[in-house]
């Protein structure tokens, strides 16, 4: 399992949106797991989500940010 924080956000992401991601630049890579981590870091509800599942809470992070049109 990755440990920097782009490699754990590819790994929270679908095989689609993993693929998407990836073909963005390294800044841009770094910028949306930069966003990943503070919607882990800032959302209560991900927190008990953590406690079930970290992976689901991870995930759940990663659709947050692209959703937001922050994977843009």
């Amino acid at each position: 399992m990755p440990t920097d924080p782009v490699g754990r956000f590819l790994t929270a992401l679908d095989p689609q949106q993993r693929e998407a991601v990836g073909a963005k630049t390294q800044r841009e890579q770094e910028r949306l797991a930069a966003a990943w981590e503070r919607e882990l870091e800032a959302d209560d509800e991900l927190d008990t989500l953590d406690e079930l599942s970290p992976a689901a809470a991870e995930a759940e992070a990663a659709r947050r940010v692209l959703d937001r049109g922050t994977g843009k």
